[in-house]
């Protein structure tokens, strides 16, 4: 199946769909430093593209002819960590993704973004297209913790195929979950040789101490030391900081469940953004993987 991702970023859809077996044939995006560490670590064509111009997105991704589009439209205006303005401007890319697609007709097309978009008038456009176009949905959100990643990070899955009904992929979803969160040890064992370390909250009411004997919190773009006079929380797993420190940037990718061989381009606050932003590549690979069990077994 011949698959075209946009808003492709740093690869990490595309990368566990590869995994799965999918053929990645193309990716687009409109931030180069991303599209540099993408073209580092995959040989099909990729190219800057601004999908807000949605007809001549369409002439260019037609040629590629794909099976399936799949894709992450810039969440940041729906994200719980920014001004949830839904009109600010990058949330018309979710209503430009579903137009994209509903003209050019994939057979198939996975849309991912964060959880609060469910709360906002965008997907309904969004899904009001993809429906006139043809396409029965299935909607969830996932917790990626149980999906094969060491990580909380809630995200909303929409899986369109045209000539189904909705839901028609639930069961498949809900049925591989795993029956415990995956913790950070679970995957990556004593190789970090630290017990706890620091992740910067959103809140310094909120605790900032994490044991790598429970799920990461969710990784985000920024990463930030722990600040001088830092107060232990009573939730916080320690009694002092001695032998706490932050993740390095290539860390916070293996928590995005990257492996060791991929490469990353761009300064580090263009790398901190881009592993931040990116879809868990073990979450990718287990929504490819639901699809090619649905495929096999409507065959």
């Amino acid at each position: 199946m011949r698959v075209v991702d946009l808003f492709c970023g740093c690869g990490g859809l595309s990368l566990g769909f590869a995994m799965a077996g999918f053929d990645i044939v193309a990716a687009y995006d409109n931030w180069k430093a991303a599209l540099d560490t993408y073209r580092l670590n995959f040989k099909h064509k990729s190219a800057l593209l601004d999908l807000k111009d949605v007809e001549h997105s369409i002439d260019v991704i037609r040629q590629d002819k794909p099976d399936m589009i799949i894709g992450g439209p810039p969440c940041q205006d729906f994200s719980s960590a920014g001004k949830r303005d839904e009109d600010n401007g990058r949330g018309d890319l979710t209503v430009c993704y579903s137009e994209i697609i509903a003209r050019v007709r994939p057979q198939w097309f996975v849309m991912e973004n964060v959880e609060r978009i469910m709360k906002t008038d965008k997907l309904k456009q969004a899904k009001t297209i993809f429906r006139q176009a043809g396409y029965g949905m299935t909607q969830m959100v996932l917790d990626a913790s149980l999906c094969n990643v060491p990580q909380k990070r809630k995200r909303f899955i929409l899986i369109g195929a045209l000539g189904t009904e909705d839901g028609f992929m639930e069961s498949i979803l809900t049925g591989n979950l795993a029956h415990h969160p995956m913790t950070v040890a679970d995957y990556l064992g004593n190789s970090l040789g630290i017990e706890y370390y620091y992740r910067h909250p959103r809140s310094y009411a909120r605790r900032g101490i994490f044991s790598i004997h429970e799920p990461s919190p969710t990784i985000r773009g920024v990463n930030r030391p722990i600040p001088q006079g830092y107060q232990i929380k009573h939730n916080d797993p320690v009694k002092s900081l001695e032998g706490v420190r932050p993740l390095t940037t290539i860390e916070r990718s293996y928590i995005q469940t990257f492996p060791p061989t991929f490469q990353f381009a761009g300064s580090k606050t263009e790398m901190e953004q881009m592993i931040g932003n990116a879809v868990p590549v073990n979450l990718s690979r287990y929504v490819a993987t639901a699809i090619t069990q649905y495929l096999n077994a409507n065959k």
